[in-house]
């Protein structure tokens, strides 16, 4: 909502201010399709050059999420801490041959199917059961668990963030890029050089055009949408950290209970659940537990 609010506000205030005080829009109405087929074609063109498929793919997906926000609600991360509540606590009561089941095949379990958003996150659902099968297999050190799970964030959000990157780059081109096109636009004034001051005028301006739309095109536009999908993209990594938080408390002795409230105190803020919203959510996990 505040994305469009936002954009709104680009161009009422640049354009009005321009209307205001006494610019003549025929001059870029004529211009703009010629010097946005330039600059956008060009910047599209480096964008694909400079990416793989994965990454213009994950770009462009991101710029509906950089509207849309981060995918991860209050009520997520009261699930995901549940989840995690009871598998610690099944596998300290019950041991880890009755959570082997949950960890193995996760789709079937009693435990994940009660959370399936967490559940259809592929990445949180393998990095639960992977780090939980480690510890069925005996590698119980917090630090070495600690230290691999830290590896396995370190990966996805760099994947994650190859996104951002990328349109940050398109919008650092393309202040150049109207650059080039302004150029090709004197250019072409240059070769009407015997033309009266008024059609002169009237090219210059059109060439102008490019400089213009390069800039406004990457500050107010692409610029903002890279540094907000990257916020989102930092936001949603503190999900998965809270489930290295949660895991290396209970390598560490602590009750369920307690892990879970070290992981809670992991959640943004603005999503943060309090101590009795989280003991409502912990009652009501699986009976499995």
């Amino acid at each position: 909502m505040f994305q469009i609010i936002g954009l709104v506000l680009l161009f009422g205030m640049v354009f009005g201010s321009y209307a205001i005080s006494g610019g003549k829009f025929d001059v870029i109405t004529h211009a703009a399709p010629h010097e946005l087929m330039a600059i956008g074609g060009a910047a599209v063109a480096a964008f694909l050059i400079s990416n793989s498929i994965g990454v213009v793919k994950s770009s462009l997906g991101g710029i509906g999420k950089a509207f849309a926000g981060p995918k991860w609600k209050k009520q997520d991360y009261k699930d995901l801490l549940s989840l995690l509540f009871a598998l610690t606590k099944t596998m300290k009561s019950k041991g880890v041959i009755a959570l082997e089941s949950h960890i193995e095949k996760p789709g079937e379990s009693t435990i994940f199917q009660k959370y399936p958003k967490v559940l259809k996150d592929h990445f949180a659902t393998d990095f639960i059961c992977d780090t939980l099968r480690m510890m069925t297999m005996n590698l119980e050190d917090p630090h070495q668990i600690e230290d691999a799970m830290e590896k396995q964030l370190e990966k996805h959000h760099h994947e994650a963030a190859a996104a951002p990157h990328a349109l940050q780059g398109m919008a650092d081109a393309l202040p150049a890029l109207g650059i080039v096109a302004a150029v090709l636009g004197v250019i072409k004034t240059m070769g009407s050089i015997t033309e009266p001051p008024e059609v002169l005028g009237g090219m210059i301006g059109g060439a102008l055009v490019g400089t213009f739309m390069g800039v406004f095109l990457a500050y107010g536009i692409v610029g903002p949408l890279a540094a907000r999908l990257q916020a989102i993209v930092d936001e949603e990594a503190a999900f998965y950290k809270i489930i290295q938080s949660v895991l290396v408390a209970h390598l560490h002795g602590n009750a369920a209970q307690i892990s879970v409230e070290i992981g809670r105190g992991d959640i943004p803020s603005s999503a943060q659940p309090s101590f009795l919203e989280m003991e409502e959510s912990l009652s009501a996990a699986p009976a499995e537990a």
